[in-house]
């Protein structure tokens, strides 16, 4: 691992000096909210650096003492010299990590999509174990999840579910976790004990307020359908329901609630989310080119996770990670072992990347 140099640790010490500085002279509300964010991203690299940099200094001086005529204080230098020699090297390897560049959604709570794929009933029923996973996982985590629509499949599950997580770095958390998840065990239909694989696909994307697009109104199409239901006067006589087709993608989205003034802003909240992942597909595939992380992309379309319930074992297929706890990492208890292992590697491959540059 390269060395961090030592006036690279000076900039961000200094840069965080500067904006606590600032802080205390601004009155301008907007700069105020700016440097309350800048000073709170800084503060841990900051604080790890200037104990990166004391290290090395500490390091210099037991250096010096070990050259000096007293043999006893050359001893206890010596001590004091392998030991912070061995400390270094995993610190650095903490500003390493800490400098890398951010993503710029990772702070943004999501929109989780689970959604049935192939397999029939049984891939409605895997969707419903992948949707709470993430319930529980969020749960665990602090954090607060909102249904925004769902569809239940014919004999339980969901054949499409859509949520809303709020809280603190939901997607640098989850952002992973888009791709096909594939399920293998004995559908309880199956009278005969055969395995059948069924898989299910989720994609999880920044949340609308945290999506900076642009829809012009003449890019889209906004149509009024009757809202499907169990029946009744009100279904049955109101156009409420919204179709809007964007039309240079060809994106269209839904929704059918009661009231047409929520469904459109709804709708539109979902087409800028549709835009976004878009947007980001082609951003990741153009970055994947570049660089050939095992993580990969995050593409609702590869095949990244299997669940095999005969053998109590989870794959996940990009890091050629396996564990021996399917089960409680489906409950959502230890799915943290299976997205730290993911974040772990992504962040290496970036440090390799660093190291090349």
């Amino acid at each position: 691992m390269a060395t961090i140099p030592h006036h690279r640790l000076e900039q961000v010490i200094d840069r965080f000096d500067e904006v606590e500085a600032r802080m205390g002279a601004a009155t301008d509300p907007d700069e105020i909210v700016s440097l309350s964010k800048e000073h709170s991203e800084l503060r841990p690299v900051a604080e790890k650096a200037s104990a990166l940099a004391q290290m090395r200094a500490d390091l210099e001086e037991a250096e010096e003492m070990m050259e000096s005529g007293d043999a006893e204080m050359a001893e206890l230098a010596r001590d004091e010299y392998y030991r912070i020699k061995d400390e270094i090297p995993e610190l650095e390897n903490e500003v390493q990590i800490l400098l890398l560049p951010k993503d710029e959604d990772d702070k943004a709570n999501v929109v989780l999509e689970v959604r049935a794929g192939t397999g029939g009933d049984e891939a409605a029923l895997f969707a419903g174990d992948l949707f709470r996973m993430y319930q529980r996982y969020a749960s665990l985590q602090g954090w607060k999840l909102n249904v925004i629509s769902a569809s239940e499949g014919d004999a339980g599950g969901y054949k499409e579910i859509i949520a809303e997580i709020e809280g603190d770095g939901v997607f640098g958390k989850l952002k992973f976790e888009s791709g096909v998840h594939r399920v293998q065990r004995v559908p309880k239909t199956e009278s005969g004990g055969r395995i059948h694989t069924s898989a299910a696909t989720v994609a999880v994307l920044p949340a609308p307020e945290n999506v900076d697009i642009e829809v012009r109104q003449e890019d889209i199409r906004i149509d009024t359908m009757r809202a499907s239901g169990a029946g009744g006067q009100h279904v049955n006589t109101t156009d409420s329901a919204v179709r809007i087709t964007h039309l240079p993608t060809g994106i269209v989205v839904t929704s059918s609630e009661k009231s047409q003034h929520a469904n459109r802003a709804k709708a539109m909240e979902v087409l800028k989310v549709r835009l976004y992942e878009k947007e980001r597909e082609e951003k990741d595939a153009a970055r994947a080119e570049e660089r050939k992380s095992k993580v990969g992309s995050g593409d609702r379309s590869e095949k990244i996770r299997t669940y095999n319930f005969p053998e109590n074992r989870v794959s996940d297929h990009r890091i050629k990670l396996t564990l021996h706890k399917m089960d409680s990492v489906l409950a959502g208890d230890d799915l943290h072992d299976v997205i730290n292992a993911l974040l772990t590697e992504d962040q290496a491959a970036r440090l390799a990347d660093m190291e090349q540059d």
